[in-house]
């Protein structure tokens, strides 16, 4: 599972697809981090934003594919700034792909 800065995301799908990824789920999320949100201004006052947008990418790939995948995805998200994203690699134990 990646989660990026919603500007970065289409980097990284296209990044996955030149690795040979066929298929990803993408949903938009919000969430927190280091970060703590930010501050927003809105008809005057001042608003706490605690959760900023995100982008999580779900897909499956091989043992053989992960790290180079996780490597490739580190370089294409990062800006350099906090909050960039998160990379979680998970074990699947049983991964079967129904068409319908």
């Amino acid at each position: 599972m990646i989660v990026v800065k919603p500007f970065r995301a289409e980097a990284v799908l296209r990044k996955l697809a030149e690795l040979g990824v066929v298929s990803c789920v993408v949903r938009e999320a919000k969430g927190y981090s280091r970060q703590k949100g930010y501050l927003d201004r809105y008809l005057g006052s001042e608003y706490s934003m605690a959760f900023l947008p995100k982008v999580e990418i779900t897909a499956s790939v091989a043992d053989e594919q992960a790290e180079e995948i996780v490597d490739a995805v580190s370089r294409t998200a990062r800006t350099g700034r906090m909050g960039d994203g998160k990379i979680f690699v998970l074990a699947l134990v049983q991964s079967e792909m129904l068409e319908f």
